[in-house]
């Protein structure tokens, strides 16, 4: 045997029985990611009346087993515990990964008081974390300013965590996040539990006082191996543990949910179930009636694969003849993307100058579609996004802030996309008027704009970009 497979690897060939050894699952290098004695990967999520309810999701090591917190309507002095409420969770469940084993937990705080203040704090086997503090919704329609984060999924850690951390560093008042998907890779970029590792490290605190909206993307799922020989997807492991999600969304699908949010109702999509798991259906016919019953003064809607692409060479065929029709039909305001890697701001399908003729002309705006990346991926443009979308970016990390206000009895929200750095990229309002909405480009200066130019960057480095 030995003698066979030594004439065959002279030969340039391997004996038939000889396997390739599979490449070992690469690290995030001098980074520990086991569970520890204290809770950690605390991640704030609301409830689908976040004036009333809020839920969070946590890690322990194996030796805690019960989900305990303790919450209070915060006081000004170090006496927290004193009026504290004891609440109890189910068992954590338990989770074997590359860095060891772990228990997950979910705790929802329900009965919650409209625009207040609470301190919550998580119990592991050595003790206490920290005391951790949220503000519930109003009931009212009332200004707040949430954060709207593409694509993170590579380089979690190296890069994207400082997006995130200008984002809240440069932008006070942050009362919410949403997630366009692909939060980690999931597939070969790093061990998942790494990766989520590094999510929950590049987002910190922010993710524990934050209430956080996440949209499933393609690299939330994993590809599964049926027994006809045939792939398929099925949700990942992380996810359902690490988000205590609203459940109100497509019956058996917990990945589809909506939150109302002081006049602003946000509908959060799964398009890789609707592409590939047959939920399609589903999913349109459950997002027609939540926008009718909607009394919201703005929807927006949250997903992964978008409508209108600026890297891939066709747009997402399936989802924009299912859900194009309805976000129109239901006057959404707000279309909020990931997955192509790179930056768009679409206001016309016919493209940007017939969008700005008709906008002078003082025509009424349809949804607005938005796509962009937090993460180190890059995909350069298409041929239409140099001249459908209004804006576009590539090979830049971005992050969006959008304010929510009532002006003068002129419902508005603002628009601001920044670069990594914290420069102005592009900026609109739209205004919510009788007749419906009008869209302003922003008069504050903005930079230029940022695309390669053959194989050198935006930066004057290399162009990043690659072709998709």
């Amino acid at each position: 045997m030995i003698r066979l497979a030594l004439i065959a690897l002279l030969a340039g060939t391997a004996p038939a029985h000889a396997q390739t050894p599979t490449p070992p699952v690469p690290r995030s290098t001098g980074t520990p990611y086991a569970a520890r004695s204290l809770p950690d990967r605390i991640i704030l999520t609301p409830a689908a009346d976040p004036a009333r309810g809020m839920a969070v999701a946590y890690r322990t090591d194996a030796a805690q087993s019960p989900s305990e917190a303790q919450i209070a309507i915060a006081v000004d002095g170090p006496t927290l515990e004193e009026k504290a409420q004891t609440i109890a969770g189910s068992p954590g469940t338990a989770k074997d990964s590359a860095n060891g084993p772990a228990l997950y937990h979910q705790i929802r705080f329900d009965n919650l008081t409209p625009d207040t203040v609470y301190a919550y704090r998580l119990k592991g086997s050595a003790g206490w974390s920290e005391w951790l503090q949220f503000r519930t919704a109003s009931t009212e329609a009332k200004p707040f300013r949430f954060l709207y984060l593409g694509d993170i999924q590579n380089g979690i850690l190296t890069y994207a965590s400082r997006v995130i951390r200008q984002a809240f560093h440069a932008n006070g008042g942050i009362e919410l996040v949403a997630h366009a998907g692909d939060l980690a890779a999931q597939r070969d970029d790093l061990d998942h539990d790494d990766e989520w590792g590094e999510w929950n490290q590049a987002g910190g605190y922010n993710w524990s006082i934050v209430p956080q909206l996440p949209a499933t993307g393609n690299h939330e799922y994993v590809d599964v191996a049926l027994p006809d020989g045939t792939e398929s997807r099925r949700l990942g492991p992380y996810f359902p543990l690490q988000f205590a999600l609203p459940d109100n969304g497509v019956p058996g699908l917990k990945t589809t949910y909506f939150v109302d949010y002081q006049g602003v109702r946000f509908i959060i999509l799964d398009g890789t179930s609707a592409i590939d798991l047959g939920t399609m259906a589903q999913q349109t016919k459950w997002l027609d009636a939540t926008l009718a019953s909607s009394k919201a003064t703005w929807n927006i809607v949250l997903f992964h694969q978008p409508v209108f692409t600026c890297a891939r060479p066709q747009d997402t065929a399936e989802i924009k003849a299912a859900w194009k029709p309805v976000f129109d039909k239901r006057k959404v305001d707000l279309v909020l993307q990931g997955h192509d890697h790179c930056y768009s701001r679409l206001t016309s399908e016919a493209g940007r100058e017939a969008s700005a003729t008709t906008r002078r002309n003082g025509a009424i705006q349809g949804p607005v579609y938005l796509v962009s990346v937090t993460g180190a991926k890059m995909y350069g443009l298409n041929d239409r996004a140099r001249t459908q979308p209004d804006k576009t970016a590539e090979a830049t990390e971005l992050y969006q802030v959008v304010d929510v206000a009532n002006d003068g009895g002129i419902d508005r929200l603002t628009f601001r996309t920044f670069t990594a750095s914290g420069k102005l990229y592009d900026g609109f309002d739209l205004e919510k008027r009788a007749d419906g909405n009008h869209l302003t480009d922003t008069t504050e200066p903005t930079i230029a704009q940022r695309t390669c130019t053959g194989l050198i960057g935006p930066d004057g480095g290399k162009c990043v970009a690659r072709g998709k």
